[in-house]
C-alpha cells in the first residue's frame, strides 16, 4: 500500500501508486525527514511512501539508516513522523558513542 503525507506530516492511502508519484513529484522536500553527516559517515531517515509493514495492521513508513563506520547498515523503521525524529536520534547518539 503506497501513502502519501498531509500538511501535519501524517500519512494518508494513496488511491494508487500514480497517485503517489504526483504527490511525491510535487512533494520532494517531505521525503526526507533528517539527514547529517559524521565524518565519513551518514545517517538518512526518509519517509518511503510504501508500507515496509507488509502484512502488517500498522504501516511502517518511515526508515533511518547508517552508512559507514561501525554501524553500517544499521536500519530501523517507524509507524510516525515523530517516532522517525526520535530514532533518528538514537541513531546519531549512536555514531556519536566513543
Amino acid at each position: 500500500m503506497w501513502y502519501k503525507l498531509d500538511e501535519n506530516n501524517k500519512p494518508v492511502k494513496a488511491n494508487d501508486v500514480h497517485d503517489y508519484l504526483e504527490w511525491s513529484d510535487g512533494n520532494p522536500l517531505t521525503k526526507p525527514v533528517a539527514q547529517e553527516h559524521i565524518d565519513t559517515i551518514f545517517v538518512s531517515t526518509v519517509f518511503l511512501g510504501l508500507d515496509h509493514g507488509w502484512d502488517g495492521e500498522i504501516p511502517l513508513l518511515w526508515e533511518t539508516m547508517i552508512f559507514g563506520g561501525e554501524h553500517d547498515q544499521y536500519q530501523e523503521r517507524y509507524t510516525s513522523h515523530e517516532d522517525a525524529l526520535e530514532g533518528h536520534q538514537k541513531a546519531l547518539n549512536l555514531v556519536n558513542k566513543k
